[in-house]
């Protein structure tokens, strides 16, 4: 099924768009992409436009994507020995392309639930208005990067962490547990471990965070080992909920 010939998300301040996913990596620009072509009015935000998608490897060769998702619909497309840049472009163009999604850069700061929606707060002031809220923001509550004997507030190199809205998760009750992954070195980057937050285990019935009831998370934000295909492959099935709820407003 797929998404309306005119766009329906509009850029414009109160607009209120049936889902809003923060975070533009693997797991969000999946879900973004099924949910517009399924109908649904979608504001995808990412700290980094030019990060859209992006990779842990520098090539897709070997890459284990799920067939149907979007990501493996760019990689048929072009060579196996294709770079991560070039794989990232033809992705924007995708979803840049998708009728439904709101492609944003901006940064979220605050969540904030109603009766009748979700009120999102950003670094830049417009506040963000969505019927739900899908966190996909990988390791940057609170990342902090290990390179040999420095530190950096990042959840990768030259991301900025979400450290304002992991501090408004915790005041709303969420429990944040720590988590950490390794990053290895590729070519011009060296190697490094990256320290996150994610929410506990008991914090969460599925998907959804159980302290919210128009909030859910997908992806390595959630305590869980990923890898390509599992964070893909949720991203459908977190879809397949959402729609199930019929978040598609007429």
């Amino acid at each position: 099924m797929f998404g309306p010939h005119e766009p329906r998300s509009q850029p414009q301040p109160g607009h209120l768009y049936d889902v809003a996913v923060v975070g533009a990596g693997l797991a969000g620009t999946e879900l973004a992409w099924r949910l517009a072509r399924a109908g649904a009015d979608v504001l995808l935000v990412s700290q980094a436009l030019d990060h859209l998608g992006n990779l842990y490897a520098p090539t897709i060769d070997a890459a284990d994507f799920p067939p149907g998702s979007v990501f493996a619909l760019i990689r048929d497309g072009i060579a196996p020995d294709t770079d991560g840049w070039t794989f990232h472009r033809q992705l924007k163009a995708e979803i840049e392309g998708t009728s439904g999604i709101h492609l944003l850069q901006s940064t979220v700061t605050e969540l904030d639930e109603t009766d009748d929606e979700m009120v999102l707060s950003t670094w830049e002031g417009p506040k963000l208005h969505a019927r739900q809220v899908v966190l996909a923001v990988g390791a940057f509550l609170k990342g902090r990067l290990l390179i040999g004997d420095s530190l950096e507030e990042a959840g990768r190199l030259s991301e900025v962490a979400y450290d304002f809205l992991a501090d408004d998760l915790a005041r709303s009750g969420v429990f944040l547990i720590g988590s950490e992954a390794t990053a290895a070195a590729v070519e011009g980057a060296p190697p490094y471990d990256v320290r996150f937050l994610t929410p506990a285990p008991g914090e969460l019935d599925g998907f959804q965070l159980t302290r919210f009831d128009r909030v859910r998370a997908v992806g390595r934000v959630l305590p869980a080992e990923c890898s390509y295909r599992s964070v893909l492959e949720d991203a459908a099935l977190l879809s397949d909920e959402l729609l199930e709820l019929g978040v598609v407003q007429e």
